[in-house]
């Protein structure tokens, strides 16, 4: 008599049941949260001119540098103009790096590195973003580069200097030296720099480089209405008061011939506070922004002092 088979019969058939639900779950698309135009200006503390403006530059150029003072939003303001462009939050579809004194055109495009101890020509980041870009015709690419004039760009740029203009664009091929192999920039890739006007220690971006950019600058926002009605909000006059101060130090910073309008205070400081507010508001003022008066002023300790004096004095009413 043949033994009761049903159960193991039963278990087979649940088993497969659960092979193809993780197989149907491997091959569903990734869903990526929407992010439009509307996202950006809510986000972000630009009008839909500015915002206009910057779109079409970036449509025009392909290559953008944001610049301005530290705390403006930069790098925030960079990375949610391509979600807005791509119309998610896709960061498959963007590079984010940073360039440094040490990094090299071996890091960006290629070079020869140690692979299983043999020596072998390995591709940069951005040569294997350029690759996907190329293969992916029908979408648009970003690369941010955060402190884009931290490094020794022509270095680290090679023949990108020229492969990266405009009209260059999938048209212009040239033999990368250590591989040997033919490269170009594709029309769906766009660049989008950052740029610290306030770093006394960086070189300027050379004039060969900024003919291949344009230039877009990011100001403090502390007029704009999004940012007055986010700062109401709070419904507190020692918060409306610190900012009042601020406005008129950027004025003095502004005016300050050995300074300008480069070194003013950012807003961001001031963005995505916790519950715990006013003690971070104090923090704010003694960690973040007198440190950096005291640098910006380190040979004139009276107007240190004068506006040290206006801002503690907020803080501790």
């Amino acid at each position: 008599m043949l033994a009761d088979i049903t159960p193991y019969t039963d278990l087979v058939q649940e088993l497969d049941s659960l092979f193809e639900n993780i197989d149907d779950e491997d091959e569903k698309e990734i869903v990526y949260p929407e992010y439009t135009r509307k996202d950006f200006l809510k986000d972000v503390y630009i009008d839909g001119d500015d915002y206009e403006k910057l779109n079409n530059l970036l449509n025009k150029k392909k290559n953008v540098i944001l610049e301005g003072a530290p705390g403006v939003g930069k790098t925030f303001m960079a990375k949610r103009l391509a979600y807005s462009r791509i119309g998610y939050e896709d960061n498959s579809k963007i590079l984010m790096i940073q360039f440094h004194q040490s990094y090299s055109y071996e890091d960006f495009i290629e070079g020869i590195r140690p692979v299983d101890g043999k020596f072998k020509v390995v591709d940069g980041v951005f040569k294997e973003f350029c690759l996907k870009a190329q293969s992916d015709k029908s979408n648009n690419y970003y690369c941010i580069i955060d402190e884009i004039n931290r490094g020794n760009i022509s270095k680290i740029l090679g023949e990108l200097m020229m492969l990266i203009e405009t009209d260059k664009r999938d048209k212009e091929k040239l033999k990368l030296p250590y591989s040997g192999d033919e490269f170009y920039v594709p029309e769906n890739l766009y660049i989008i720099g950052m740029l610290n006007t306030a770093d006394r220690s960086l070189a300027l971006i050379d004039y060969a480089l900024r003919r291949r950019f344009s230039f877009y600058k990011v100001v403090p926002a502390f007029n704009n209405e999004k940012f007055r009605q986010y700062i109401e909000e709070y419904l507190d006059k020692r918060f409306d008061r610190l900012i009042e101060e601020i406005k008129k130090l950027n004025i003095a910073i502004d005016e300050d011939d050995s300074l300008g309008d480069g070194f003013e205070i950012g807003h961001s400081y001031f963005c995505q506070l916790n519950h715990d507010y006013e003690k971070e508001l104090d923090d704010i003022v003694e960690y973040d922004i007198l440190p950096m008066l005291k640098e910006y002023w380190f040979d004139d300790k009276v107007k240190y002092e004068e506006w040290e004096k206006k801002l503690t004095g907020v803080i501790n009413e």
